[in-house]
């Protein structure tokens, strides 16, 4: 008879001298040679897998496990596990708490490796047989022994059930967890500030701030710039900073006494970037240190039985280097509904650390929370606000983010109070191409603002975008919301192959349609501006710099299509522009000949002198563009509705 791949093993380890007893060795010699083994001889109805007997966990290869022979040998057997053990939380350093899963996770195998040895050993005090007599005292013992780790298995498993939305209340606690307000957009929103708005995503920031680190010869063969690169206000400015690390373990050891000498500094607004050297000051404490001094194991360390959520590197006003740790807590069962309520602020040259309360942080950290726990906070508000059981079948009400072009969670910062607040779309649960509204969450105090705007998502506006610069093969950033004129608009950057900004676009987020590109930032929002008060979004334009009167003698007058349009062209005496006039909202120039005055009002761009309005002899406005904007709006905004899936499948662009 052939032998099984068990049998061959266990005869090659007999082979080579090791004890095989109670591995099975037995009964694959008594298959083997087919004969019966003395378990398969047993009708006391104790053999394995017979009727009336209990399930049979083999553990018995645990008794040819020897342990010291001596006391002195136990004692030095609990010494060395001890260490190993210690050395072991020293190098992972799990959080010590009961809201840990990790921790939850390593008592767990443990629980059940003992409750599977107990269970064994008190099968063999119940049954006998081999060196194991039979004793009902020895079973009770075992029974309580394995009863222990049982009970915390239980207690691990009833935590986690009970931190889920369907158990009653919970989806009530979840929606809670981020309270957030409906505010108008307009009057929250301030029109935007050309010298505060970020034109640059974070990929361009790494890529700017690698090139600068190229300047400083002698860092480059020793250190790297960290890929955090956190988004902060920094001195009025948006910036990203991010730390410099030692470039592999030996440029650690040779450098280590001199810590980090400097920081990457992007401006997020002119696009300039810099090394800033710490002096006297290094950094000590870092991510790139592989011992005591590595941030992450330090302050875990420190603070044992807390649960750090993600660090970030921020400076304060003055430029000196710190790290924000965040500390979590969970606010349904033992895993559910968690936020932050704590912050460990420690200094990244000194070590020092100082813990504070949420509302006790100082205005110049910038971020608290996570970008990713923020929009998973608003999507339990989404989903659970009307209960759990309509979050999955009615849905009436229930919303949730947007998506990014990948798939994952698509969010952006705004600099807003001199704080950076998460901004990301809000689509309803069947939605995938309009928007409801959007959601701007501060990282700092977790207050949270809901704007209710329709509108084309993310993904549809940067596909807009692209179309414009199609030939270029541009890729659109992820947009920023900004307030042009009181309108919700789509700003952001059209990057090359490189990755670097080379155009800049504005979409009007409820007829998004209205796109308008430039080669700077000034130059796109005059040409949105003057785009807004053609098509008629814009009705008063007393506050656009770029808003004229003209008062002249027509000398020219001509009529032509464009783009299944009619426009009138007209010349002005004295003037070298070229007015247009889109009908039908300025079907008022008909009247008009060669020879006649008029006044009118224009935005003037680069290449363009679009008019805006016809005014009377008593100064009052005949007639403007905004006469067609009602239909222009309605069908632009059902052709986005049309084509937004055709948009969405034209390709992805990097958030």
């Amino acid at each position: 008879m052939a032998k099984s791949g068990l049998e061959s093993l266990l005869e090659a380890l007999r082979m080579s001298g090791m004890n095989t007893d109670g591995m099975g060795g037995d009964r694959a010699k008594g298959a083997s040679s087919g004969g019966a083994t003395t378990e398969d001889k047993d009708t006391s109805g104790t053999s394995a897998g017979g009727k009336g007997d209990t399930p049979h966990i083999d553990l018995s290869f645990l008794d040819n496990v020897k342990g010291p022979s001596s006391k002195r040998g136990w004692i030095i057997f609990a010494v060395v596990a001890v260490l190993v053990l210690a050395a072991l939380y020293w190098w992972f350093h799990p959080p010590i708490s009961i809201n840990s899963v990790e921790l939850w996770m390593v008592v767990g195998i443990i629980c059940i490796v003992l409750a599977l040895f107990f269970y064994n050993r008190r099968r063999e005090y119940k049954n006998g047989g081999g060196k194991y007599e039979k004793s009902s005292s020895k079973q009770k013992r075992y029974t309580v022994f394995m009863a222990i780790p049982v009970a915390v298995i239980v207690v691990g498993l009833l935590g986690g059930l009970f931190s889920n939305a369907i158990i009653p209340g919970n989806a009530e606690k979840y929606s809670s967890v981020l309270e957030t307000d409906t505010l108008d957009f307009a009057e929250d929103i301030h029109e935007v500030d050309y010298n505060q708005i970020p034109v640059i995503d974070r990929d361009s920031a790494i890529l700017i701030g690698d090139r600068e680190m190229g300047s400083i010869p002698e860092y480059v063969s020793q250190f790297e710039i960290s890929p955090l690169y956190s988004q902060i206000n920094y001195q009025g400015a948006p910036v990203r900073v991010s730390p410099l690390g030692y470039a592999d373990l030996f440029k650690w050891f040779t450098n280590r006494d001199g810590g980090i000498p400097a920081y990457s500094l992007v401006n997020m607004t002119t696009q300039d970037a810099e090394i800033v050297r710490l002096g006297e000051n290094p950094i000590y404490y870092s991510q790139s240190e592989p011992l005591a001094r590595n941030i992450d194991r330090y302050v875990q360390l420190k603070y044992p039985f807390y649960i750090f959520d993600e660090l970030s590197f921020e400076i304060d006003e003055e430029g000196h280097a710190w790290w924000i740790c965040p500390v979590r807590t969970f606010t349904i069962g033992l895993f559910g509904g968690y936020t932050i309520d704590k912050v460990v602020l420690c200094d990244a040259t000194t070590g020092e650390c100082s813990e504070m309360a949420v509302e006790d942080v100082p205005q110049w950290v910038d971020r608290v929370f996570p970008a990713e726990l923020l929009i998973e906070q608003y999507n339990w508000y989404g989903a659970y606000h009307n209960g759990w059981l309509n979050s999955f079948l009615g849905q009436e009400g229930v919303v949730r983010t947007t998506p990014g072009t990948d798939g994952t969670v698509g969010y952006n910062y705004i600099a807003k109070d001199d704080d950076v607040w998460v901004y990301t779309g809000v689509t309803s649960a069947t939605a995938d191409n309009s928007i409801v509204g959007f959601v701007l969450v501060n990282q700092r105090t977790q207050e949270s603002h809901f704007y209710s705007v329709s509108g084309a998502t993310e993904a549809s506006a940067m596909n807009s975008a692209e179309g414009q610069v199609q030939n270029l093969r541009y890729t659109a950033t992820f947009p920023l919301l900004i307030n042009v004129a009181n309108q919700p608009t789509y700003f952001m950057a059209l990057k090359d192959a490189s990755g670097l900004p080379k155009k800049f676009a504005m979409i009007d987020i409820q007829r998004y349609q209205n796109v308008a590109v430039g080669d700077t930032v000034a130059d796109t929002q005059t040409a949105y501006e003057a785009l807004l008060a053609t098509n008629g979004v814009l009705t008063d334009t007393t506050d656009l710099t770029d808003v004229e009167e003209v008062t002249g003698t027509i000398s020219a007058i001509a009529q032509a299509v464009v783009g299944g349009n009619s426009h009138f062209y007209i010349l002005i005496e004295g003037r070298d522009e070229l007015f247009d006039f889109a009908l039908p909202g300025l079907l008022e120039i008909v009247k008009y000949k060669v020879g006649d005055e008029i006044t009118f009002t224009y935005l003037k761009t680069e290449n363009e002198a679009t008019v805006y309005s016809i005014v009377g002899k008593d100064g009052e406005v005949i007639t403007t563009s905004t006469n067609n904007s009602d239909n222009t709006a309605d069908a632009g905004a059902d052709a986005g509705a049309t084509e937004a899936p055709a948009d969405d499948a034209a390709g992805e662009a990097a958030a």
